[in-house]
Formats: C-alpha cells, sequence, structure tokens
C-alpha cells in the first residue's frame, strides 16, 4: 500500500521561504514519477510541479516557475517542494501524489495522495 505524507505545514509571511516535504512509502518508485498540487479554498486543484523518480527530469507550472523548485532524495524516498519569495496567493492546501510513468500536469492521472499540508501566507 502507496502512501505519502506531506509535512511542513507553517503560517509565513510573504516573500519567506518554506520548504515541503513527501515522505512515500509501500514500494519502489522506479518508473513512478511524483507532482506538487495546491487547491485554495473555492479554487481547482492546481499543478505546481513534477519530477521523475529514476531521472530527476522536472517540470513547472509557469505560475511557479523560478520560485519553487521540486527535488528528491531517493535514498529517503522523499520529494520536497522549496518555495521561495511566497505570497498570500500561495496560500493553499499542498498536495503530493505519485503516478506510474512521467509525470502530468492532470490530477486525474494520479494513483496516490498524501493528506495535504497547509500553507498560509500573510502580507
Amino acid at each position: 500500500q502507496v502512501q505519502l505524507v506531506e509535512s511542513g505545514e507553517a503560517v509565513v509571511q510573504a516573500g519567506d521561504s518554506l520548504r515541503l516535504s513527501c515522505a512515500a512509502s509501500g514500494r519502489t518508485f522506479n518508473g513512478y514519477s511524483m507532482g506538487w498540487f495546491r487547491q485554495a479554498p473555492g479554487k481547482e486543484r492546481e499543478f505546481l510541479a513534477g519530477i521523475t523518480w529514476s531521472t530527476g527530469n522536472t517540470g513547472y507550472a509557469d505560475s511557479v516557475k523560478g520560485r519553487f523548485t521540486i527535488s528528491r532524495d531517493n535514498t529517503k524516498n522523499t520529494v520536497y517542494l522549496q518555495m521561495n519569495s511566497l505570497k498570500p496567493d500561495d496560500t493553499a492546501v499542498y498536495y503530493c501524489a505519485v503516478r506510474l510513468g512521467f509525470y502530468s500536469a492532470s490530477s486525474n492521472w494520479y494513483n496516490y495522495w498524501g493528506q495535504g499540508t497547509q500553507v498560509t501566507v500573510s502580507s
């Protein structure tokens, strides 16, 4: 059974940085990809970044490119999302997810999800 556990919940000020973690367990993830998404109240779930587990190939949504960085530590089975220059609009619940194959911007293609972690950015 695949389990994803996010951590890093915080209340920060605009301009601050924050790193989220997603610890994955339950199988080996070679051939899989991880994605980070977020969902703000009243809005749809939004793709932020993806990374292939084996090669570390990454991709980003235009809305966060240059501010957010996704990375992984294969030895710890953990994926990170480094967020810099945070804005109040970044306030949301952040989720990690995993799918077989290359990462996708569509949440429909992901098989497993974490429980989410709240990030609040105050102005």
